[in-house]
């Protein structure tokens, strides 16, 4: 897989571009991306995701009995990961339906976790209530970067861990969302969700409260068919892709398909009979 190593700590913080959060209206984009991920059925693009979650676990250290909090946890993937590891798992996520997918699956494995709705950025939990909060590819689409950050820290208690799982800028998503961005632009002043891909970024939002950071790049292979056949899968059920689609002409979406064509087979590994995409994204484990 080619892992590098890096690890961060707040001495280590640099400098991100400024962005000013002031002009920006999180709460009329949060309801946009609501709709956006309640729209197609992202389960089915999660459920490929499940390596990422037990990998994150086991960064994380999750232990039986400690207390676990998914958060955005989408259809559960860390959620089912913590939970098999006998920890007390609370998963959350702001889109009702993905939870229902999550404790389906859930159920199917006899795993008891709790599942209730939740913005990540307003957790409804108390200060310090949980020993270890995970993410998969979830906070990291928060609108307000640095109020999904602290909530994370505040329901965290003393000692304890986050866990991470963030696309990287450079990465295969990351380079996807350009290409959407050029058809249908991201809202004006909204930070790059890429950018929880990014240790200066991390240690910006997390290194004053943070004991350690340890960052690890890695790569999750998306594995399908065809490059038509992954258009064909994203474009029914991946809310961001599905939403873009659905936003344009015939002929912009032509274009669409041809430039994500080009993309997957540029980044294609698995020869000619067969897609294997590497996608970089950063696992981060933060001490508390």
């Amino acid at each position: 897989m080619g892992l590098e190593l890096n690890v961060c700590t707040p001495a280590t913080s640099a400098k991100t571009a400024t962005v000013t959060d002031a002009a920006v209206d999180f709460n009329a984009i949060k309801q946009r991306q609501q709709v956006t991920w309640a729209s197609g059925d992202f389960a089915v693009i999660g459920t490929t995701l499940q390596i990422v979650g037990e990998s994150l676990a086991e960064a994380a250290d999750v232990r039986a009995d400690e207390r676990v909090l998914d958060v955005a946890a989408g259809n559960g993937n860390a959620t089912l990961a913590a939970a098999r590891r006998f920890a007390c798992v609370t998963s959350t996520d702001y889109v009702p339906h993905l939870l229902e997918k999550g404790a389906a699956r859930a159920q199917a494995e006899g795993l008891d976790v709790q599942f209730q709705v939740a913005d990540a950025e307003a957790l409804p939990f108390a200060e310090g209530s949980f020993d270890v909060a995970l993410s998969t590819f979830g906070a990291m689409f928060a609108p307000d970067q640095n109020q999904a950050a602290r909530e994370l820290m505040r329901v965290v208690r003393g000692g304890g861990r986050i866990g991470l799982a963030n696309w990287t800028p450079e990465g295969f998503i990351g380079q996807l969302f350009r290409v959407i961005a050029a058809y249908v632009p991201p809202p004006a002043g909204l930070r790059s969700p890429m950018l929880w891909g990014s240790e200066p970024r991390i240690v910006e939002m997390f290194g004053p409260d943070a004991t350690d950071i340890r960052c690890v790049r890695r790569d999750f292979n998306f594995r399908y068919r065809s490059a038509a056949h992954w258009i064909e899968v994203f474009r029914d059920f991946y809310g961001p892709t599905h939403k873009v689609y659905a936003a344009l002409d015939p002929a912009r979406q032509a274009s669409l398909t041809e430039d994500i064509t080009a993309l997957l087979e540029r980044l294609n590994v698995g020869g000619p009979n067969s897609l294997v995409v590497p996608s970089e994204y950063l696992e981060v484990v933060i001490a508390k």
